[in-house]
């Protein structure tokens, strides 16, 4: 990738632990386990227990991703 592809992508340099501290801080666990049926955000959720399963598992990392791009661009319209 080149450095203007990397401008264009709001993934890029952000961490996957970041991701989910700023998906649990907006939504909660609860909410998060509602949006994305995953059992690391439904059953005694931590960002510890839930990195270990998302660095695992990419298609619930991919949700989770996708989740966060979608909380970003409705930043952008607040």
């Amino acid at each position: 990738m080149t450095n203007d592809e990397h401008k264009n992508n709001p993934m890029h340099g952000i961490k996957l632990q970041q991701i989910l501290e700023e998906l649990e801080k907006r939504y909660g666990w609860e909410l998060l386990g509602q949006l994305i049926n995953i059992n690391c955000f439904q059953y005694d959720p931590s960002i510890k227990s839930c990195l270990k399963f998302l660095r695992k598992t990419p298609w619930a990392r991919g949700k989770v991703e996708n989740l966060y791009l979608q909380m970003l661009t409705s930043k952008e319209k607040e």
